[in-house]
């Protein structure tokens, strides 16, 4: 029986990654704003790489999309999801930084202006190749067709009226060089990006720690009513802000004490998770992520050169 059960349900399971449909279930989380979000996972197969938040704010001039997820097809399944929900149509689209999860579906948007910083228009076009070949070795036929479309508009840091919407670009840096936040004044609502994970383990194939912890600071101060991270669970506090800085600053504590050690990269990859952290998902995964990205040159600064002869 439970042979035959777990047959049925891997069965299932390939069915619906063969039909290539996302779960795109738009949540509303505030006046005229939604989010939807995507699991908590590593990219793979099963998933399609749906693993990140996107949003959507509905204007009286159409509606604004924040971030076009993973691929083609996500890219092509949300606007639909938007326009049958909103009955209008998309107006403009805002990029928040370079990952391929985040901007990977703007093919689906060439029709209308799409806004990010100029240092994430600079990566897109440098590394966007090399991630939309990395997709498909990690979620294969979901990405099929998919193909780098960068950004078309220099966003601005400032305030702009969207459709009876007081919209502000926020130009930050630290996860990425260019870190776009866009905090709508008229609903309190703030998308952070990947500034912000909640329960999910922080990525740093781009970080600059130090530079990212004074962002969080930045983050904190503002009049907030909700907060939108780049993966996890929307909130209606500071907490995941406080959550990433903590992980962070465990981050570089433990890196930077290791190479003052001498330890080697594998040594460091077996530091015990701390308790605050243990139920953060991946967060093993991602230590040993970004003990690969942040390491060697933490181990370079560390080297000392060797005493001349006498």
């Amino acid at each position: 029986m439970k042979r035959w059960l777990l047959m049925l349900l891997l069965v299932n399971a390939t069915a619906v990654a063969e039909s290539f449909e996302y779960p795109l279930q738009p949540q509303p989380v505030a006046t005229d704003t939604y989010v939807i979000e995507g699991k908590t996972e590593d990219f793979s197969k099963q998933n399609g790489g749906f693993i990140v938040n996107t949003g959507f704010i509905v204007t009286t001039a159409g509606v604004v999309v924040i971030d076009t997820g993973v691929s083609r097809r996500f890219g092509e399944q949300q606007r639909a999801v938007i326009e049958k929900l909103t009955g209008k149509k998309v107006v403009r689209v805002y990029i928040t930084h370079h990952h391929p999860d985040h901007f990977l579906g703007n093919q689906t948007y060439t029709d209308v202006p799409i806004y990010a910083l100029p240092a994430t228009r600079d990566g897109i076009k440098a590394e966007g190749e090399t991630f939309n070949g990395n997709m498909y070795r990690m979620v294969g036929d979901w990405m099929r067709d998919t193909r780098v479309t960068p950004p078309t508009q220099d966003a601005k840091a400032g305030k702009e009226t969207v459709g009876g919407h007081e919209l502000e670009v926020i130009a930050l840096q630290g996860h990425t060089a260019g870190d776009l936040v866009l905090f709508d004044h008229t609903t309190g609502v703030l998308f952070s990006g990947d500034l912000v994970f909640n329960n999910r383990a922080a990525t740093t194939p781009h970080a600059t720690l130090a530079m990212w912890l004074t962002t969080l600071d930045s983050l904190q101060a503002l009049p907030f009513k909700t907060l939108v991270p780049g993966h996890g669970n929307v909130a209606s506090d500071t907490a995941p802000i406080q959550q990433t800085r903590a992980y962070l600053q465990w981050l570089q504590t433990t890196l930077e004490d290791a190479a003052a050690h001498g330890l080697d990269m594998l040594e460091v990859m077996q530091t015990p998770i701390p308790a605050d952290f243990q139920h953060v998902a991946l967060v093993q995964h991602e230590l040993r992520r970004s003990v690969s990205h942040l390491y060697p040159a933490l181990e370079q600064a560390h080297l000392k050169p060797a005493k001349p002869a006498e």
